[in-house]
């Protein structure tokens, strides 16, 4: 998709509402709250301060958990304020009037036209107020009124048609993708739509059913499809072998072997995992396993046990794979990496695809952000996705709501 873009935008002077994606986890302990990971927020740092560069009058916007169309002091954004402040080395003004009233909307619209040029200001969790999440046209309008130009930099949003990730561009005479937005498409899109040969996509996590449209998509550009996590163990089951209590779907035992086919039709190399680790006992929430051992190759997972991790052999075969690859996808980890004892497999994958440097490397959003980072790489792949949903969404091809409405190039 052409859309514009913030960067050949004049934006001095003009007041500019910015979505931002500031999601953030906080700590509330002892009357004080905490951003325990502001990941989010420093992501979007490029856009917000090239916007205070160009003169810009700034107005950011976010959602944070799920308040359900009221106010919840508990996911106030004002922390994040005073957060972004610090970071800014500049204030940042809470404006926490309800834009669906009257005497709300007129509030908010004189704070925003007394901001100066390069002065930033957060509007209160755009959740808390009821229309937010059924794309209320009265709400879009009222944020629209606030701004002459209208940035989305929140891609991990922009697969929702909100109020203020779809409405609220349908009203402003310019809708604009941010620095991160462009990133995203550019990576999620361009560099996967025609990707250098050969393309090697990595695929885990828990259930084949969430990654159908996804595999079925990229068989048509992959040269080698590795399959990792819980899903693995339903293609397994596919194929005839034994999975003990592993997690399995079933009813998707004929979607693992439509995959497979195809894959064999389109000279695809589909590989599965070789060995396992195995536990007699996972405790997900306790973040425990009990007894763990690795079968080897050719070996069943006997009854009573689950696969929780591939196995060395496994961490080998997809190493030497990855390093031949020019691009790689990773999206899902390999096991419950969670669970100390059962990451090694994830972050395995992890460092072997940071080694390949001549690859364009781009992480898919969600726990393989996460398993990256924790293993230490971060700064050694090409690009981390920073939505979850929305990432899956675009890579099954589908148009994201937030995306579409912005102005074309």
């Amino acid at each position: 998709m052409a859309k514009r873009s913030l960067k050949n935008t004049d934006v001095n002077g003009k007041r500019v509402l910015v979505r931002v994606d500031f999601n953030v986890p906080l700590d509330h302990k002892d009357g004080s709250v905490t951003i325990t990971d502001d990941t989010r927020i420093q992501e979007t740092l490029p856009t917000i301060r090239a916007l205070i560069a160009g003169g810009a009058r700034i107005v950011l916007c976010s959602h944070l958990g799920r308040p359900k169309g009221k106010p919840d002091p508990a996911q106030s954004l004002r922390p994040v304020a005073e957060h972004l402040s610090k970071i800014l080395g500049q204030p940042v003004q809470f404006l926490d009037a309800n834009p669906t009233s009257p005497e709300g909307l007129s509030t908010l619209q004189s704070a925003v036209a007394a901001l100066g040029n390069g002065q930033v200001a957060l509007l209160e969790n755009v959740r808390f107020w009821p229309g937010e999440e059924d794309n209320d046209a009265a709400l879009a309008k009222a944020f629209a009124s606030l701004c002459d130009i209208y940035v989305n930099d929140a891609f991990g949003s922009a697969h929702r048609a909100h109020a203020s990730t779809e409405g609220v561009a349908h009203h402003v005479p310019l809708a604009v993708a941010g620095l991160l937005m462009e990133r995203e498409l550019e990576y999620l899109g361009g560099k996967l739509e025609h990707p250098a040969k050969p393309f090697v996509v990595i695929l885990g996590g828990a259930k084949v059913s969430d990654k159908i449209a996804v595999i079925d998509r990229l068989l048509d550009k992959a040269d080698a499809l590795l399959i990792g996590g819980g899903m693995a163990y339903t293609f397994k089951k596919a194929l005839g072998q034994s999975i003990g209590k592993s997690l399995c779907e079933p009813d998707h035992v004929p979607t693992a072997l439509a995959a497979m086919d195809k894959a064999k039709k389109r000279g695809v190399e589909l590989l599965l995992p070789v060995d396992n680790l195995i536990t007699d006992a996972l405790d997900f929430g306790g973040r425990t396993v009990g007894a763990t051992r690795t079968i080897a190759p050719g070996e069943a997972i006997p009854d009573g046990w689950e696969g929780v991790d591939i196995g060395p052999a496994t961490v080998k075969l997809y190493s030497e794979k990855i390093a031949t690859a020019r691009t790689i996808l990773w999206n899902g980890p390999m096991g419950v990496f969670e669970i100390k004892a059962c990451a090694e497999g994830t972050f395995a994958i992890a460092r072997a695809i940071a080694a390949n440097t001549s690859a364009v490397s781009i992480i898919g959003g969600g726990d393989s952000v996460k398993a990256v980072k924790r293993s230490g790489v971060g700064n050694k792949v090409t690009f981390m996705s920073t939505g979850g949903g929305a990432s899956l969404e675009f890579l099954e091809g589908k148009v994201l709501p937030g995306v579409a409405a912005l102005s074309e190039a």
